[in-house]
């Protein structure tokens, strides 16, 4: 894909406590590379809203279409896309008026490695929110969408990041939505920050995967973590 820009796509979000369907088993995720656990610092006393993802009770979206499936199988919340030029994205469905530092593990199962893996904050509806993410070939930016429209905010294009374990690996990332300053930390190391003031405060969070222009992939997040920083 040309990181330099984003290709008009059509965007599913899925939030809510839908009704459990059918889904595929995902591929087992990769066991070659260790889960990471949430390094922020956290404590009791700023910790938000955590979640494992592995009760399937906790509240995302289990959901099956002819373009994606959303479930927890195989020991975390997984997102597969079936379809290509498709961002999926599952809202927590909880409101942060607050600044909030968001971390989570997210691993590549399946599928290729053109593809963008991330999280989002200040989400005020589908067309409206920021994200955060990497690709599965060594990619990361930040970036918004607004009024149904993409766009890069970190630079003219997603910039390589030696930071980005690739391929079939495990990858901790964390965002910072502190005021103006967003920033993007992957395995402990800001890979980048930029300033925006489009959406000022408050928000939900979420989880993102998308396909360019080959189907198939299949993202398994666990361990969630929504900080006072």
């Amino acid at each position: 894909m040309n990181k330099k820009m984003f290709i008009p796509l059509a965007v599913l979000v899925l939030v809510g406590n839908a009704c459990r369907t059918t889904t595929a088993t995902p591929a087992s995720p990769p066991t070659t590379v260790p889960m990471v656990t949430p390094a922020s610092g956290s404590t009791s006393g700023n910790i938000l809203y955590q979640d494992n993802l592995l009760d399937s009770n906790s509240g995302w979206v289990h959901r099956q279409t002819a373009s994606s499936n959303m479930d927890y199988v195989g020991g975390g919340y997984h997102i597969n896309i079936t379809t290509t030029d498709l961002m999926a994205v599952s809202i927590a469905q909880h409101s942060f008026q607050s600044d909030v530092s968001i971390e989570v593990d997210a691993a590549k199962t399946a599928g290729p490695d053109d593809n963008y893996i991330g999280v989002i904050c200040r989400y005020q509806d589908v067309d409206n929110f920021y994200f955060f993410a990497i690709s599965s070939d060594g990619y990361a930016g930040i970036a918004m969408f607004k009024a149904h429209a993409m766009s890069i905010l970190s630079g003219s294009s997603f910039e390589s990041s030696s930071a980005v374990n690739q391929g079939a690996a495990t990858n901790h990332i964390r965002a910072d939505c502190i005021g103006k300053a967003l920033t993007l930390y992957v395995n402990g190391t800001q890979v980048s920050s930029i300033t925006d003031s489009t959406f000022g405060s408050g928000g939900d969070v979420g989880l993102l995967a998308r396909a360019n222009g080959t189907s198939g992939v299949d993202i398994l997040f666990s361990n969630l973590v929504v900080s006072k920083p």
